[in-house]
C-alpha cells in the first residue's frame, strides 16, 4: 500500500478505531501510540552489483507500559491528525509505500507491510504482514535455490 493510499483509506473511515493485526489473530494492543514517522531514502547495491534507489514511509508503533489494560484504540481521526502534522513538517512522497515499525515482548521487531484491511463494526484493521527477504539478482549471483546443476570445479557465483 502506498503512502497516499494509506491516507485516503484513513480519510474514508475517521469516525473508527484504528487497530493493526500484526499476526494473524495477533493485534496491536490499545496502549499503542505512533512515536515516530520516517520518511526513507534507500540507495542500494544487491549481490549481482546492481543499483537501486527507492523511497519508504515507516510508521513506528509503540505501546506504552504505562497503559498496559487500555481498552480504547486510538481514533482514525486522531492519527490522521498526526500524520498529517507530520506531513507540513517534513512533506511524504505519496507515491512510496507505507510501512509499519513494530515490536512487543513475544514479537521481534520488524517493519511489516499492509496487506489488507477489513472494516469490522467500529474498528478499521489494518492488517500487516512480514514479507520475507529475497535475493534481487538470482540471475547474477547464482543463489543455491537457482542453481539447475551443480558444477564441483566451478567458482563460487558471486565471487
Amino acid at each position: 500500500m502506498t503512502t497516499q493510499e494509506l491516507f485516503k483509506l484513513l480519510e474514508q473511515h475517521q469516525d473508527k478505531a484504528l487497530m493493526f493485526e500484526y499476526a494473524p489473530n495477533q493485534f496491536v494492543g490499545a496502549n499503542y501510540h505512533i512515536t515516530e514517522v520516517k520518511h526513507l531514502t534507500i540507495d542500494s547495491v544487491d549481490c549481482g552489483s546492481k543499483t537501486d534507489f527507492w523511497k519508504e514511509t515507516i510508521i513506528q508503533l509503540w505501546e506504552s507500559p504505562n497503559e498496559i489494560g487500555k481498552i480504547e484504540y486510538l481514533s482514525v481521526y486522531k492519527a490522521l491528525s498526526i500524520l498529517k502534522k507530520v506531513g507540513k513538517m517534513k512533506p511524504y512522497a505519496l507515491a512510496t509505500e507505507v510501512k509499519f515499525e513494530y515490536s512487543n515482548a513475544n514479537f521481534h521487531t520488524a517493519q511489516l507491510f499492509v496487506n489488507d484491511y477489513e472494516i469490522n463494526g467500529s474498528n478499521l484493521i489494518v492488517k500487516l504482514d512480514i514479507k520475507k527477504t529475497d535475493c534481487k539478482a538470482k540471475d547474477a549471483c547464482c543463489a543455491p535455490e537457482m542453481r539447475e546443476t551443480a558444477d564441483t570445479n566451478a567458482q563460487p557465483c558471486c565471487a
